[in-house]
């Protein structure tokens, strides 16, 4: 339910109204062609984490591939794309609660949510299990239930609908009225949508049976999040004419209100909002691991490494709020400036992170075939060709937001956050070496004092 509830959220519900202005139908290529690049990098790193399971998941992977420079860069540039991107969630969530009750400040949600979810995750992890299950099964059957009505309202099976066939796939302008243009804009707009799944093998770590979980996950999450999304988007546009979706309105609004579904405004708040809720939560937890993975690598205050009887990295836990809380404050209070900033830092990260996992996959494939070969019970598609075709990939993703004017300077202000990370993880590196020349070489077995995460033996 984490695989399936985790990557599903706003990005989906709402932004993916951006990709059809700029696809049109073609929209359901550019979904087809993210997933396919999302479902790799998950099978890569589902490959190594069942092989190996770690709390800090890819950045354990990194350094035991690559040396610790690596899994310092990995681990501290996820830790800070989660805390920041928590503050819009919190921001978000905040401003749908605000609508529904006026007399409660924004400012109060957002308090509200941050303690709240903080204090289920100091109590134990199950709590945070819990949430997520919950949340993604509401989210599950959100969608769902739409594939069904639009479904239903494609062959004429509802109430006072004419069955619309196939009609608006091909209509006036054709399935690709922007040509493959508009298909690798609608790309380059909806591929950080799939961002979210690399926290399953995070909680993988701290389950009963870390490969069995991982293998199940990574097997069966990535198809069914990849029917959801591209279901969902050729729905929508086989209801209505693409050109139908208003700017700034969720798409999904956009065909319930065609279809006769009262108050399918206030239906897909609700939905949005247990959306935020969820990356909130998912990105309190991931974020309080990775750091607490660092710490267990001498690669963040050892300090952080303190867990409570129950067996939760409570420091990691409010340190990981503290600076989540500060983001929250720069949004309230400088949303064009200073958070903007920050905001567009982390806009490339993923694609950084992603790219880091499938060069780790590299090395370690081969290292794990000559050494342990009956640890591969998940193996990567195609190895090696579909590794290199995933980095390919996403050079072409790094190209395309650097030709495109919206997305520029979300790629620059990343290589420059980037570029400051691997400048503090080469320093360290350098100081380490002079202390013991054997040190930072990247020995292999880096992650193995905290592989079993915080609440395992």
């Amino acid at each position: 339910m984490l695989g399936l509830g985790g990557v599903i959220g706003a990005g989906l519900f709402v932004g993916s109204g951006a990709g059809i202005a700029m696809a049109g139908p073609g929209i359901v290529v550019s979904y087809l062609i993210a997933g396919a690049l999302a479902m790799c990098v998950m099978r890569m790193l589902g490959e190594m984490s069942a092989a190996m399971p770690a709390s800090g998941s890819f950045s354990v992977h990194a350094e035991r591939a690559l040396g610790r420079w690596a899994g310092f860069s990995a681990g501290w540039l996820y830790w800070f794309l989660l805390v920041v991107v928590l503050a819009v969630e919190a921001t978000g969530a905040a401003q749908i609660a605000n609508g529904w009750l006026p007399s409660v400040p924004q400012w109060a949600w957002v308090l509200l949510f941050m303690v709240f979810f903080t204090g289920t995750n100091l109590a134990a992890v199950k709590n945070f299990g819990e949430f997520e299950f919950w949340f993604a099964a509401l989210k599950v059957f959100a969608i769902v239930a739409f594939l069904v009505l639009g479904l239903l309202a494609v062959f004429g099976l509802l109430p006072d609908t004419d069955p619309v066939g196939l009609t608006h796939l091909a209509g006036r302008d054709g399935f690709l009225p922007g040509g493959w243009q508009g298909v690798i804009s609608g790309v380059l707009a909806v591929v950080f949508a799939f961002g979210g799944l690399e926290v399953v093998t995070i909680a993988a770590a701290e389950s009963d049976d870390p490969v069995r979980s991982v293998s199940r996950a990574v097997r069966s999450a990535v198809f069914r999040i990849l029917f959801f999304y591209v279901g969902s988007m050729l729905v929508i546009v086989t209801v209505l004419p693409w050109t139908a979706q208003k700017a700034g309105l969720s798409p999904y609004v956009t065909v319930l209100d065609a279809i006769g579904i009262p108050s399918a405004g206030q239906i897909m708040n609700i939905v949005v909002f247990v959306a935020l809720l969820s990356a909130l939560n998912a990105n309190l937890y991931g974020s309080s691991r990775m750091v607490f993975s660092l710490a267990g690598r001498g690669e963040a205050p050892r300090s952080l490494l303190k867990v409570s009887g129950g067996g939760v990295p409570r420091r990691a836990v409010l340190a990981s709020v503290a600076f989540g809380f500060v983001s929250v404050l720069l949004n309230l209070k400088w949303p064009d400036s200073v958070f903007l900033y920050m905001l567009n830092a982390v806009g490339a990260v993923l694609l950084f992170v992603w790219a880091l996992i499938a060069v780790s996959q590299l090395r370690l494939r081969r290292r794990i075939e000559r050494e342990a070969p009956e640890r591969l019970v998940l193996r990567m598609w195609l190895f090696p060709g579909l590794t290199w075709a995933t980095l390919a990939a996403m050079a072409f993703v790094f190209g395309l937001m650097l030709t495109n004017d919206a997305a520029r300077p979300q790629l620059l202000w990343s290589l420059g956050a980037t570029a400051l990370v691997l400048a503090a993880a080469g320093v360290r590196e350098l100081r380490a070496r002079r202390l013991s020349p054997e040190a930072g070489v990247g020995t292999g077995d880096a992650g193995t004092r905290n592989a079993a995460g915080p609440d395992r033996p």
